[in-house]
């Protein structure tokens, strides 16, 4: 049994897609609707950069999706590896979380692309720059960051936002405390904590607002039936009513993304082989999870070509 994953925020790099694009027109199709749909050259941005330009929130989160897409719709319609009769179930982290769905068919590429810059934009004004941070603390497993979080609040916010792999767990909240945090970090048995260059506290009580925000937007643009079952980031367990799902993306705004309990949830439904489209991130945390778990990254023509001559 197979997972198609899809990969979150941080993953962005300049250049990315360029050689899809390059060498496909199905994702040069892609790449020209996410543009389209956003009235923006987001495609120029994700090719030439600068680099500050496509790490802001608003033009990350659609343009990582886009790759993953491209991605997929290369597999798809150059070598008939189609996501339907190949997958089991699909899951993403954090923002992989709609390109997982837009891969499963509950939301149209255009309606993904315009929901995520709406997140993105609605998740950065939740919060005035500089009053909240992220941290990753390396070597903490989710007993350790817990008890540091709440060591550190101090009356602020400081809460778990993503349970990663066994080795890592990010942090998020007010700026104070997690600096509190990564100072009390090896008191609490952890190697170290290091601050992430993110412009927001991402999943944390602090992005209520945004929450808000997106409960609006998927009110008028709510999930339709997907094609496979997916493990959703909040609940780390699987989901088919798109109703359900569309309340779980609105807490996934301020909610923990659990995903490392996903990743054993998935091994748990029988799932052995892990396939992440559009990076190299997600495969690397699977491995540390489950070390039997297969893990195999899609991110170029030779990935792509190498994996249809498997499935073939």
């Amino acid at each position: 049994m197979t997972a198609f994953i899809f990969p979150g925020q941080g993953s962005q790099k300049v250049g990315m897609g360029t050689e899809l694009a390059d060498a496909s027109t199905h994702a040069r199709e892609v790449f020209e609707e996410v543009d389209d749909a956003l009235n923006q050259k987001l495609s120029s941005v994700m090719r030439d950069g600068p680099e500050g330009e496509l790490t802001l929130t608003s033009n990350a989160q659609p343009a990582i999706m886009a790759n993953s897409i491209a991605t997929l719709r290369v597999l798809e319609k150059e070598f008939g590896v189609i996501l339907a009769d190949n997958a089991t179930c699909v899951a993403g982290h954090s923002l992989g979380e709609y390109s997982a769905l837009c891969a499963a068919g509950a939301f149209g590429l255009a309606e993904t692309a315009k929901l995520l810059r709406l997140r993105g934009i609605a998740m950065q004004d939740a919060v005035p720059i500089g009053v909240g941070a992220m941290a990753a603390l390396l070597g903490a497993d989710i007993e350790k960051a817990t008890a540091l979080a709440e060591a550190a609040a101090e009356g602020q916010v400081c809460e778990v936002a993503n349970d990663n792999d066994p080795t890592q767990v990010v942090i998020s909240g007010h700026a104070e405390a997690i600096d509190r945090a990564i100072e009390l970090a090896k008191e609490h048995g952890i190697k170290r904590g290091i601050k992430l260059p993110v412009s927001a506290p991402f999943h944390c009580s602090l992005m209520e607002p945004a929450a808000q925000r997106m409960k609006l937007a998927l009110e008028e643009t709510s999930p339709s039936a997907f094609s496979v079952p997916l493990f959703a980031n909040v609940t780390a367990s699987r989901v088919t009513d798109p109703a359900e799902e569309q309340r779980l993306l609105v807490e996934q705004v301020t909610g923990r993304v659990r995903w490392r309990e996903s990743v054993l949830a998935m091994r748990e439904a029988g799932v052995e082989r892990f396939v992440e489209l559009g990076g190299k991130v997600l495969g690397p945390m699977v491995g540390r999870i489950d070390k039997e778990a297969t893990t195999i990254s899609l991110a170029t023509m030779e990935d792509l070509e190498n994996f249809a001559k498997e499935n073939a």
